[in-house]
């Protein structure tokens, strides 16, 4: 080979080289201080981030080599790879989810319009490719700097976000500060996970709070981890620390299909489909009264005993978990009579409401463990909106097509044993415990109004009103009532719960509705 045919191959070598070199930078980032600091305050990188996230720490990146093209403010002078945030793919238990991260180091992860626009790229390959999508967010909000562009740029994801709802999972992990508009794209996805002392979501700080209303409050009593996973219920989860995060972030992503068009993913099942469960017998006392825990209910039955709960600490009084049953993915929805004696209130009808609409997006049949005494009574419910949020689980459970088993474990009262999932509701199977009561109300309440004037016309009013009691409860609130009238299909020994709701689960499988024709639903607010 001549020295002229040589220099092609040593151009190409040379350009390769500063590929490499290129790449490199990109990978590095802002240098060793800015992630000396980020590490400092308790924080892991985005490179870090995406390397727990995925399998094998595994990640394509796309647009790494983006830079923004503003002026002025000295920003023309500054201008770093990846413009502060990383987007890209890599695989959760071998399947494709798409994931953008915020670069804390790197202009505080503040958006931009180059920023923005990498974003928009990803969530639109992201639905096309019908495959989740993951936001690590630890940015400081809209930069400044861009002014307009960059609101512009939050508009294009809020736009995407409400696209996608329902089409692809969205789940959003905060790491960081999250301020300000952008606190708004994780309020319209489906999940939304914080860390305890280093995430902060609210729309105005507490510098804002204490100048308008003269009241003093840390970032964390504000926005932290805990105020909106107990207080607002922003946030379904909380965690110590990053890893222990996405970890669950892993493990949610294993429970929801990649898309609507798909089944959620079923796995080998190690737990046998016929394994009676005796022990609910015990764990559920007699007495409608007593308290008990539903989740070791929902322990009992469930495959391995293991459940994933949605927002444990916030409206304690319902629980709404996905779990296993024969390796299929289920939701439940269950009353928590360890909290309120389970009763429905305002952010408990909001939270099942919730949980039933994303079970319904994803295919995600539907199990509703009933045992409530009503709605919550008082002046703060009525004039907080419980008919108006009790409405939107009523709503819910109306308008979701996929299989939905009830089940009454004790008593189901009034309007509030209508709303959960009734059959009158559309619900395809109700099952109940042997000891089940369904009624307009309890047996003494009811005692009281229907023979009120009966009781105060006695001799012993007080022995009348006991037997006018037992009257009604054996009339009309025997378990066999509901039954016998077609709207409970079987009576069944608690032993057979995990059998039975298998069963049904497994001939409903393949259930379809046919929606009527509209544009959209009028869901109250």
């Amino acid at each position: 080979m001549t020295a002229v045919e040589d220099k092609p191959a040593g151009r190409q070598r040379g350009t390769v080289a500063e590929l490499e070199a290129v790449q490199d930078a990109v990978h590095r980032g802002p240098g060793r201080r800015a992630t000396e600091a980020q590490h400092a305050k308790g924080k892991l990188t985005a490179r870090e981030r995406l390397g727990l996230l995925f399998d094998d720490g595994r990640f394509t990146e796309v647009e790494g080599l983006r830079r923004h093209r503003a002026s002025g403010f000295g920003l023309e002078d500054k201008r770093p790879y990846t413009d502060g945030v990383i987007t890209g793919w890599g695989r959760v238990f071998g399947r494709t989810v798409f994931a953008y991260a915020h670069d804390f180091r790197i202009f505080g992860g503040s958006l931009g319009e180059a920023h923005a626009e990498k974003i928009h790229k990803i969530m639109d390959m992201a639905a096309t490719a019908g495959a989740p999508i993951v936001g690590l967010c630890d940015g400081a909000g809209a930069r400044i700097q861009e002014g307009v562009t960059a609101l512009a740029g939050y508009g294009g994801i809020f736009l995407r976000n409400v696209r996608n709802s329902g089409v692809i999972p969205q789940i959003s992990v905060i790491m960081g500060p999250c301020a300000g508009g952008a606190a708004y794209s994780p309020a319209l996805t489906d999940f939304v996970f914080m860390v305890r002392g280093t995430s902060q979501m609210f729309i105005t700080g507490p510098d804002v709070v204490q100048a308008v209303t003269g009241e003093r409050i840390s970032q964390d009593e504000l926005g932290g981890a805990d105020a909106h996973a107990g207080l607002s219920g922003v946030a379904g989860f909380a965690y110590d620390d990053e890893e222990g995060c996405l970890t669950d972030v892993r493990y949610l992503l294993s429970l929801l299909p990649s898309s609507n068009r798909e089944l959620p993913p079923s796995e080998p099942c190690a737990d046998r489909p016929d394994r009676l469960t005796p022990a609910l017998l015990d764990l559920v006392p007699s007495d409608p009264k007593r308290a008990y825990d539903m989740r070791a209910v929902i322990e009992e039955f469930v495959d391995g005993g293991d459940f994933f709960e949605v927002h444990e600490a916030w409206a304690p009084n319902v629980v709404c978990a996905l779990a296993r049953l024969d390796g299929q993915v289920v939701g439940i929805v269950a009353n928590q009579p360890a909290s309120l004696a389970g009763v429905l209130d305002i952010k408990g009808s909001e939270k099942a409401a919730r949980f039933v609409q994303m079970c319904d997006s994803f295919n995600i049949p539907l199990v509703t463990l009933v045992d409530v005494p009503g709605f919550l009574p008082g002046v703060d419910q009525e004039h907080g909106g419980i008919i108006r949020h009790g409405a939107k689980l009523l709503y819910a459970y109306c308008n979701a097509t996929v299989p939905r088993v009830q089940l009454i474990l004790r008593k189901a009262y009034g309007g509030a044993y209508i709303v959960m999932d009734s059959r009158s509701i559309g619900s395809d199977l109700s099952l109940a415990w042997p000891g089940n009561e369904i009624a307009v109300m309890g047996a003494e309440g009811a005692a009281g109004v229907v023979f009120r004037r009966e009781i105060a016309a006695a001799a012993d009013p007080e022995a009348a009103r006991e037997q006018y009691i037992k009257e009604y409860r054996d009339r009309l609130m025997h378990p066999y009532y509901a039954a016998e009238r077609g709207l409970v299909d079987d009576v069944i020994d608690p032993a057979q719960t995990r059998v039975r709701l298998i069963d049904a689960l497994a001939v409903l499988r393949a259930k379809r509705v046919e929606q009527p024709s509209r544009k959209h639903g009028n869901q109250p607010q």
